[in-house]
């Protein structure tokens, strides 16, 4: 379990998630909580998680229709939260989400909406689908 939380945050005081950690260690739970001094509480943001186009490598491989190996999570969209620093993010920088990858900005958002794309996984997983063939 992975948990950040703001010092400032008023909707969960830092004595509860000291407590949670406290529990989580008593029942073997691997975990990282981290509090950060100062910071507020995290605001809501749209994520498009992009991943390949195609299930295979070779889409056309052996004459086949491409369009019988699209994939179909290829783009999923969810809904995130970041830290306040983020606020101030620009599309021309990228962002490392932790343990999810690289974010830029999207021309797409609007103030106070705004839509980061993932631009790069954090492992390759193109090793792994190659040994299931």
């Amino acid at each position: 379990m992975l948990g950040s939380y703001g010092a400032e945050d008023g909707g969960i005081p830092v004595e509860q998630v000291q407590e949670l950690e406290r529990a989580l260690q008593d029942a073997g739970v691997d975990h990282d909580v981290t509090i950060y001094e100062g910071a507020a509480h995290a605001f809501e943001v749209e994520c498009r998680l992009y991943d390949r186009l195609f299930t295979e490598a070779e889409p056309e491989k052996d004459g086949r229709d491409f369009k019988s190996v699209l994939n179909p999570k290829s783009l999923e969209v969810i809904r995130a939260r970041c830290e306040p620093s983020l606020k101030d993010a620009v599309a021309e920088e990228r962002y490392q989400f932790e343990r999810l990858g690289y974010f830029a900005l999207d021309l797409d958002s609007q103030p106070g909406t705004p839509v980061f794309n993932r631009t790069i996984t954090l492992k390759d997983t193109w090793a792994k689908e190659l040994k299931k063939a």
